[in-house]
């Protein structure tokens, strides 16, 4: 049986954050969540518990203690806390798998506070030089997660990076979050992947597609 991993979530009490953690604790991973209160993250492991009485799942408030002891850590959190959250686990965090979920959105989603020559990924990895730094999750809704399948249709979630193993490992991930996992390149393709979600966001407040849709890549 393959060894079980140790999961971080950093801003698991929020939308996206409780969205993973709910739907990886199915999965055989030990889950340590990490909210911006204590109690907060602690009230959702054990309803998480509650859902699913197999999963491995604690509320830590501690997340230097939390990313010391995990082998893949998942920053949900905006693209404004990035860099708080980078300082903070940057040594711990050294030769580990650091997933970035966040899109560099402006207040009026009309476009991205990033320049076109960066994505918040890579920002990230720069933060974290020793880490690997995943691009997932970040083309997909908190309300796919209950609802990865639409329309008949697995919603795809893009993944990059560029470490091979790491991104086999959020392949994984992906998959067991419901999601049809893709690997479309290195990290810098993540430039691309926060245009595709600020782009679905646009749509979904022009077409009222009430925050539940999903890209899909059709082949043969």
């Amino acid at each position: 049986m393959k060894t079980k991993q140790t999961i971080a979530v950093i801003g698991a009490t929020g939308n996206m954050g409780s969205a993973i953690s709910r739907s990886i604790a199915t999965g055989n991973y030990r889950l340590l969540l990490i909210g911006g209160k204590p109690e907060e993250a602690k009230a959702l492991a054990k309803q998480i518990r509650k859902e699913n009485e197999s999963a491995d799942v604690e509320g830590i408030e501690c997340s230097v203690e939390a990313t010391w002891e995990a082998d893949i850590i998942i920053a949900a959190v905006p693209y404004e806390a990035e860099k708080a959250v980078a300082e903070k686990i940057r040594e711990k965090a050294n030769q580990k798998i650091v997933v970035s979920i966040s899109n560099p959105l402006n207040s009026t989603y009309d476009g991205l506070v990033t320049s076109p020559d960066i994505s918040a990924a890579e920002e990230l990895q720069k933060l974290l030089p020793n880490s690997k730094v995943v691009k997932a999750f970040n083309t997909t809704f908190a309300a796919d997660f209950s609802t990865p399948v639409i329309e008949g249709k697995q919603v795809d979630a893009f993944i990059a990076g560029n470490d091979e193993e790491a991104l086999k490992t959020v392949s994984e991930l992906v998959g067991t979050a419901g999601f049809s996992p893709l690997i479309a390149g290195d990290l810098q393709v993540s430039r691309t992947l926060e245009n595709m979600q600020l782009l679905l966001i646009q749509l979904g407040i022009k077409y009222n597609y009430n925050w539940l849709a999903g890209w899909k890549i059709l082949h043969n």
